[in-house]
């Protein structure tokens, strides 16, 4: 439904807001992944990857639970429940610091995904939706912008809070004979998490209350059922090919993203770097995937299709991924940090690819695409498996949790998106004009 100018304004600056909260909220993860390693005693990255996969294992289980929830809430109501179940993971994090508890972490996680999943379900074509279609893809960019600023700054912040003298705290520990003196410093610095969480849920809730109470123009998305001329033989959603291998796309995208965002101090780390420096790799991430989402309003598609930019940035994340595998030192975290710009515009591309001529099928599609953010949660496991048990170095198991997802993106920008397909239209092919 057409809304009037001023409603769309004000629904994009709404929305703009909750995609900072969330972004800032995503990649808090790069730097709770040292501090809980130290502050909870874990005793390899396995164990401490298990941050990532608390959280983005949440995208798999409630995506499509969250497409039913927002049915019966509608947009506006279903964005402020996400908020506040984002809020109560938060504060989880309380009684999880006072006692050490990583299980405590990683329930908190779990809610913290779980309201993500409802957010990023009502948001998303929320913000496709409130506009005219022709200038969906310059909406989708600026929120875009919203979240990964937000994604620069929350290490920064959470890193100078509870990593603060982190090279003096282990050099405290590592020299410490005395088991009640270690368990003090530790719970010290667990405490540190406290506060800001406490601040993050309050926010979180006060945001709730805010889309709660605001005149939000609610969408009527049923429209969308209508189309049902171009699957009139489709008796499911699993009888479109180019959807299923984009959900394993999607899959693997958010899988690299993760590995060059959440991931990189951990690399840094194993070269050998200080984890007072480490602290802020994620951040150089972010800024490179700012600076891809600015190339994408400039670009697409007045110089290439999405098509054609998402084969560009698999190419070049596969040659950032062959950098890393070959440097060291901070060459190889720069190579790292720069995998940020070639995954920037890859949601934007895989997502309108996969669920083009899904007709009434649209919804459940979507569904699909959000629970492969799960890859989020695997990948970068995988790369601490590898390395932890002896099986890879640090270096090669990061270029086999890289290279070969850019390869299959690669494929799917070419080839995968067209499975399945008598004709391709023209319109469903390339990102809707920036104007």
């Amino acid at each position: 439904m057409q809304q009037p100018n001023s409603s769309n304004r004000y629904a994009i600056v709404i929305i703009g807001i909750l995609f900072f909260a969330f972004g800032f909220v995503t990649w808090l993860n790069g730097t709770l992944i040292p501090f809980l390693k130290i502050a909870c005693e874990l005793q390899n990255d396995i164990q401490a990857f298990l941050v990532t996969f608390a959280f983005y294992m949440a995208y798999f289980f409630l995506a499509i639970p969250s497409s039913y929830v927002l049915k019966k809430t509608g947009f506006k109501n279903g964005m402020a429940l996400g908020l506040v179940v984002m809020a109560a993971g938060s504060l989880l994090f309380i009684p999880a610091a006072g006692n050490r508890s990583f299980a405590l972490f990683l329930t908190g996680l779990f809610v913290q995904g779980t309201g993500l999943a409802l957010l990023q379900t009502a948001s998303n074509p929320y913000i496709s939706i409130v506009g005219p279609i022709e200038s969906a893809a310059k909406r989708i960019s600026i929120m875009g912008i919203c979240n990964k600023i937000a994604g620069m700054l929350s290490p920064i912040i959470l890193g100078a809070l509870v990593l603060k003298n982190i090279g003096e705290l282990n050099e405290k520990l590592a020299s410490s004979t005395n088991a009640s003196d270690k368990a003090n410093l530790l719970n010290e610095m667990a405490a540190k998490v406290i506060t800001p969480y406490l601040i993050i849920a309050t926010v979180l809730l006060l945001l709730a209350l805010m889309i709660y109470k605001s005149s939000l123009p609610e969408i009527d998305a049923e429209k969308e059922e209508a189309d049902t001329q171009s699957t009139p033989q489709k008796q499911n959603v699993f009888q479109f090919s180019h959807l299923l291998l984009g959900v394993l796309c999607l899959f693997l995208y958010v899988g690299v993203e993760v590995m060059a965002g959440d991931a990189i101090g951990m690399y840094g780390k194993e070269l050998g770097l200080p984890l007072d420096r480490t602290k802020y790799f994620t951040s150089f991430t972010l800024f490179a995937m700012l600076v891809g989402y600015v190339i994408g309003i400039f670009t697409i598609p007045k110089y290439a299709s999405q098509q054609k930019a998402l084969a560009v940035s698999a190419i070049i994340g596969m040659i950032f991924s062959i950098g890393i595998f070959v440097s060291s030192g901070y060459t190889a975290i720069t190579f790292i940090a720069l995998l940020g710009l070639s995954n920037a515009l890859m949601w934007p591309a895989i997502f309108p690819l996969a669920i083009s001529g899904l007709g009434r099928f649209t919804k459940t599609g979507s569904a699909l695409l959000v629970m492969g953010i799960a890859g989020g949660a695997l990948i970068p496991l995988l790369y601490a498996t590898l390395k932890d048990k002896g099986i890879s170095s640090n270096h090669a198991a990061f270029f086999i949790c890289t290279f070969p997802s850019y390869l299959y993106i690669l494929y799917y920008a070419v080839i995968g998106h067209k499975a399945g397909k008598k004709t391709v239209k023209k319109n469903m092919t390339s990102l809707p004009e920036l104007v």
